[in-house]
């Protein structure tokens, strides 16, 4: 068969929707230019959360040398930080869905095209192409089955969808760079159009076929079919980052791994105790200690003896690296400074966190300094007026503002300060 053989995919004749053109691609390709850098960014900062420069056990991405040149000790105020850049993340990103596909279904024939290069120039755009075809589908499929705790890809999430999101990230600039001039000149010319109300014939390319299917919907009813299927979405996804009633909204989004229950206690839950391995008779109130480990030695405590200390209250949401978050929640315990200072520190040092989990990551967790010290940091002991559950982490366990949900470590068994 010919090149020029209808019947082949590297024919233009091949793909004969009318709908495919320049300023149908165009405009997809403007809404994904912001979304994604937006997506890039918040996905950066979320890395930066969980303050991987601080010790290697929170460093899910090991070896990223230059690519962790924007790492920075991590806020504690706001204290909703967290829950609003990843809410903001994962609701973007699989509300970008619907666009996604659809330029990628408007492209599809310059993957077919031959010759594969006809110029320096165009081998770079279709090298782009490549990169940003399967970075994309790579960085967005991952991260949907991160969202749903649904890990089937091989290896860790953290270094998949680092390194992947890098890659893709930067196919994606090469690619606006080389097609922005292009973009921007079919949107100025379907505003000439407009303005002159006249239709001339669609600009020749790869993209606009030779023998077109006749229409059944026209190019701006089918970027609103695209943009109904996004706000379906976004509707469907936004309410487990925003709370309150639109949490009823959320069919889609991501909710925890077990049934909360209700209560003081019924709010989302990622690990069970049964899931981590942790025994009922470890968390007992005969059988608990908590160690605390710093300059002056190291003690032991009681639950007793830590409800003889002072006891505080914070009012802070858990948010996840999964998208969800909770309202605030009050919780109330001993402030992790006092804790400090019961083993010899007047300012707050770095602090290393260990759980009784047995299984899953993150059964250690290092803390910056700055969180240490914020009077809002817990060893939290209650919830909502009542004990923590098994589920939430009792008999003990860490509340810190704006940190990712996984630092605020469960069952905790020892505490170690200083310098990581």
């Amino acid at each position: 068969m010919r090149d020029d053989d209808p019947r082949l995919p590297s024919s233009p004749g091949f793909w004969r929707s009318p709908l495919r053109g320049p300023w149908f691609t165009s405009v997809l390709g403007v809404v994904l230019l912001v979304g994604i850098t937006v997506l890039f960014v918040t996905g950066l900062v979320s890395y930066a959360a969980y303050n991987p420069g601080l010790a290697r056990v929170n460093d899910q991405t090991p070896d990223k040398g230059i690519l962790g040149f924007y790492l920075f000790a991590w806020p504690t105020d706001p204290y909703w930080l967290y829950r609003l850049t990843q809410g903001l993340h994962v609701t973007l990103g699989i509300a970008l869905i619907p666009v996604l596909l659809a330029k990628l279904w408007s492209v599809v024939p310059r993957l077919f095209a031959l010759p594969p290069a006809r110029s320096l120039a165009h081998a770079l755009e279709r090298i782009s192409l490549l990169l940003l075809v399967g970075g994309g589908l790579f960085e967005f499929t991952t991260g949907v089955l991160n969202v749903q705790l649904d890990y089937v890809f091989p290896g860790s999430f953290y270094p998949l969808h680092f390194y992947g999101a890098w890659v893709f990230f930067a196919a994606f600039v090469a690619h606006a760079a080389l097609k922005l001039p292009t973009a921007v000149r079919s949107l100025r010319r379907r505003r000439e159009e407009r303005g002159e109300r006249v239709s001339r014939a669609p600009e020749p390319g790869e993209l606009v076929s030779p023998r077109p299917l006749p229409p059944t919907v026209s190019r701006r009813g089918a970027l609103w079919f695209v943009g109904g299927a996004s706000l379906l979405l976004l509707v469907t996804t936004a309410g487990q980052s925003i709370g309150g009633v639109l949490r009823r909204t959320a069919l889609l989004a991501p909710h925890g791994g077990a049934d909360p229950g209700g209560g003081p206690n019924g709010f989302q839950i990622n690990k069970t105790a049964a899931y981590a391995g942790i025994d009922a008779a470890e968390t007992a109130e005969e059988a608990w200690r908590l160690v605390v480990t710093g300059r002056t030695g190291t003690v032991r405590l009681s639950r007793a003896e830590l409800l003889r200390m002072p006891l505080h209250s914070s009012a802070l949401p858990i948010a996840c690296v999964e998208g969800w978050s909770t309202d605030d929640q009050w919780w109330r315990g001993v402030r992790l400074r006092d804790l400090a200072a019961l083993v010899g520190y007047d300012d707050p040092p770095d602090l290393f966190v260990e759980s009784l989990q047995r299984r899953g990551a993150f059964r250690r967790a290092a803390l910056r300094a700055n969180q240490v010290a914020d009077p809002r940091s817990l060893l939290a002991l209650y919830v909502n007026g009542e004990e923590l559950s098994p589920d939430h982490g009792r008999p003990a366990r860490i509340i810190v503002p704006a940190a990712p949900g996984v630092l605020n470590t469960k069952w905790v068994a020892r505490l170690t300060f200083g310098a990581l």
